[in-house]
């Protein structure tokens, strides 16, 4: 049976580094085909160079028997090739329909005069959601549509076209386990349909459920392929990573032990908006603190109450028995306490700035004055504390004059980190810091959490993931409706018992 599509010997080369050496990969009709790598093991490029954003340098690409040595976007478009980034493309001001057919409006002839036919795109639209199963209106804003719903109008998007093969990248990484399963009646659809599918994504436990083959790459260079059935997650891992990966995280200390040194107090906090409530909780010296809870529970809305970014109507913070001014970002960060951010790429760095600019600006604001209008800028000190950083972390990078967005997801977080060391925070809130990481560099992330916390850091872990909090956190308080429903320690936490408190309603 031959391939929708085989990619035969990629190779690409940027200055100074081979991103891909002599890759081959095919996707079959009515087949999943999962991408399996860390970050900067060159999935992105591979699959940059299928829709046509890069050009090889070497190998070819063969689309249903026709030979290509390289591909433009729109010729990739036209045989077939669609892509959905995991940061949608959609235009949340426009309509599902208008949106569907952004840049490629259907027209017809008028009195010899050529207009929109909107009647057209309307009943095709309105077909393709009903057969992907989207209980919504061609004409219904894209601002009202939940992010799986955003989904689903991404791939009417591609099939509006004739797409053959759909490009998946990190579909689920902002979805919950409903929409989950919602997307993966849609995708199964797909397959049905004899399209073929390129599923990445690093939500291990996911892949058995939906994928048919498995290609592995690392450092730009082929692993292999395997079959769904012939292959277990641990073996997975340890292809993408060379090694087994540590699955515990928690404190070698007892409970009682831990008790001892309160360093952090909330008390009584309230935000204006009430989207949270009278919220108090302690952390103690060297312990990892972790908050749980269903979409729209609080969490975040929590930490940026903290950290100064949501005005409070009552409530304090103690950081090490000293009263913390947090009113604003500014005045937190100048006392000591740092968040990284749900969202890296829209509010964790400044995406003009390289790295050491991005490593070495909250210390500025550190040393600033007059609410950051005074100040000086020492170069050398930047620049020998972004490379302390840079070997701290283990930051992969041809030079730290290097643009952020170049880097790989897991890297930018590292970047990130590196930037609240710098500035010697003292307290660090991680709001979901493994997003859309691969398996090994959230092993290191979970490692220098736990290093940090040894080394008398308060650290706040807020995650969606409830393995990684089970593996990582020592007390685990389960927030919903904006209250702290219960605080489970490491050793009673269960899935169940957390979505059991995520779920009560009163």
């Amino acid at each position: 049976m031959q391939p929708l599509v085989e990619m035969k010997g990629i190779t690409k080369r940027f200055p100074g580094v081979t991103a891909l050496d002599t890759i081959s990969f095919s996707v079959m009709a009515g087949e999943v085909h999962i991408l399996l790598g860390e970050n900067g093991a060159g999935k992105s490029t591979l699959m940059k160079i299928l829709s046509g954003v890069y050009e090889p340098t070497e190998g070819s690409i063969i689309i249903e028997g026709k030979t290509f040595n390289r591909l433009s976007p729109k010729e990739s478009t036209l045989n077939g090739i669609s892509i959905i980034y995991q940061e949608l493309s959609l235009v949340n001001e426009l309509s599902i329909l208008e949106n569907v057919y952004i840049g490629k409006l259907i027209e017809k002839k008028v009195l010899g005069f050529k207009m929109v036919d909107y009647n057209t795109m309307f009943l095709k639209t309105k077909g393709l959601l009903k057969r992907l199963g989207l209980r919504r209106k061609p004409s219904d804003k894209v601002s009202d549509l939940s992010i799986s719903e955003k989904q689903i109008v991404e791939i009417a998007k591609a099939l509006a076209f004739n797409a053959k093969i759909i490009i998946m990248d990190e579909p689920t990484s902002s979805l919950t386990s409903e929409e989950v399963t919602r997307l993966f009646q849609v995708v199964r659809q797909l397959k049905r349909e004899g399209k073929g599918i390129v599923y990445i994504s690093h939500k291990m436990d996911e892949l058995k459920k939906i994928g048919d083959r498995v290609t592995v790459l690392k450092d730009g260079c082929f692993v292999g392929t395997k079959t769904i059935e012939e292959i277990e997650v641990k073996d997975m891992i340890k292809m993408m990573v060379g090694r087994e990966v540590n699955s515990r995280y928690l404190s070698t200390k007892s409970e009682e032990d831990i008790r001892k040194n309160k360093i952090f107090q909330a008390k009584n906090i309230t935000r204006k908006d009430r989207k949270v409530v009278d919220v108090s909780f302690d952390i103690y010296e060297g312990e990892v603190l972790g908050f749980a809870g269903l979409v729209g529970a609080g969490r975040t809305e929590l930490m940026d109450a903290i950290f100064g970014t949501a005005p409070t109507s009552s409530g304090e913070i103690f950081l090490k028995h000293k009263k913390i001014n947090n009113k604003n970002a500014y005045s937190t960060i100048k006392q000591g306490i740092g968040l990284l951010t749900e969202n890296r790429r829209e509010t964790g760095f400044f995406h003009n700035f390289n790295i050491e600019q991005n490593t070495t600006f909250i210390d500025s604001i550190k040393k600033s004055f007059l609410g950051g209008i005074g100040g000086l800028v020492n170069h050398k000190n930047d620049n020998a504390m972004v490379l302390k950083q840079k070997e701290q972390f283990n930051i992969k990078c041809r030079d730290v004059k290097q643009n952020i967005t170049e880097l790989s997801g897991g890297n930018q977080q590292k970047v990130i980190i590196g930037k609240w060391m710098a500035s010697k925070a003292e307290m660090l809130i991680f709001d979901e810091p493994t997003k859309g990481i691969d398996v090994g560099t959230k092993s290191e992330i979970y490692r220098i959490m736990r290093q940090l916390a040894n080394d008398g850091k308060v650290i706040i872990m807020v995650s969606s993931e409830m393995p990684e909090l089970l593996s990582v956190c020592d007390r685990i308080v389960v927030f919903s409706q904006g209250r702290i429903k219960t605080v489970l320690s490491s050793k009673e936490a269960t899935e169940e018992k957390i979505l059991s408190a995520a779920a009560t309603q009163s």
